[in-house]
C-alpha cells in the first residue's frame, strides 16, 4: 500500500511539472498547444503555432519558422516564401486567491454582542461564521480573505502563409532555404519528453 501512495504522489508531481513548462515543439491537439497546418493549394500552406502563458514570443515565432521549413522539406520542396506573417498577443487578467461570485462585497454590519459576550443579530450558518471572522474588528482568516491578487497572463500565437518552391533559393529576404533553416534552428527546438 505505501508503494501505491508513493507511485500516485510521483505521478501527480510529474503531471504538475508538465503543466509548469513552456509549450514544446509538437502538433496541437484538442487539449494542448502547438503547431497546426492547413494546405491551401498544392504549394501554398497556412501554418500556425500557439504557445501557453510560459512560452515567449520569440520561441513561438522560432517554432513557426521551423515548422515552415520542416513542412517544406516533407513536401519535397527546397525553399519557401513567407507571403503573410502575423503574431497575435492575447493578454488577460486572472484573479488568484479567494473569489466568491455570489458575494457582492457589500454588507450592512448590524451585529452586536449579547449579555454573555456572544455574537447576536446574525443568522446562524456558514455566512454567520464567515461574517464573524471578516467584520471590521474581527480576525481575517487567510483562507476566506476577501481580497485577491491579479496577475496578467500573456499568450502568443503566430500564423504564416507560405508558398513552397523547388530549385535555387531566390535572393530575396522573404525566401528561406528549408535545409538551412532546419540546420540553424534545430538547437533551439525543445520537443516533448517521451
Amino acid at each position: 500500500m505505501p508503494t501505491l501512495k508513493f507511485t500516485s504522489a510521483l505521478a501527480a508531481l510529474a503531471l504538475l511539472g508538465a503543466c509548469a513548462t513552456a509549450t514544446p515543439y509538437q502538433a496541437a491537439t484538442s487539449g494542448s498547444k502547438g503547431y497546426a497546418n492547413q494546405q491551401i493549394e498544392s504549394d501554398r500552406w497556412n501554418i500556425s503555432f500557439a504557445g501557453n502563458s510560459l512560452t515567449d514570443r520569440k520561441t513561438v515565432e522560432t517554432y513557426l519558422l521551423y515548422r515552415a521549413a520542416e513542412l517544406t522539406d516533407l513536401e519535397g520542396y527546397d525553399y519557401f516564401r513567407v507571403v503573410q506573417r502575423e503574431t497575435d498577443e492575447n493578454r488577460r487578467l486572472v484573479a488568484t486567491g479567494f473569489y466568491d461570485p455570489f458575494y457582492s462585497h457589500f454588507h450592512c454590519d448590524y451585529r452586536f454582542y449579547g449579555r454573555r459576550g456572544r455574537l447576536a443579530g446574525y443568522p446562524r450558518g456558514w455566512y454567520a461564521r464567515r461574517a464573524a471572522f471578516h467584520g471590521p474588528f474581527g480576525y481575517r482568516d487567510p483562507f476566506w480573505y476577501d481580497d485577491w491578487d491579479v496577475r496578467e497572463v500573456v499568450r502568443y500565437e503566430a500564423t504564416s502563409e507560405i508558398i513552397m518552391g523547388r530549385g535555387e533559393t531566390p535572393d530575396d529576404p522573404s525566401f528561406f532555404n528549408a535545409d538551412e533553416v532546419l540546420m540553424n534552428l534545430s538547437g533551439r527546438i525543445v520537443r516533448p519528453d517521451g
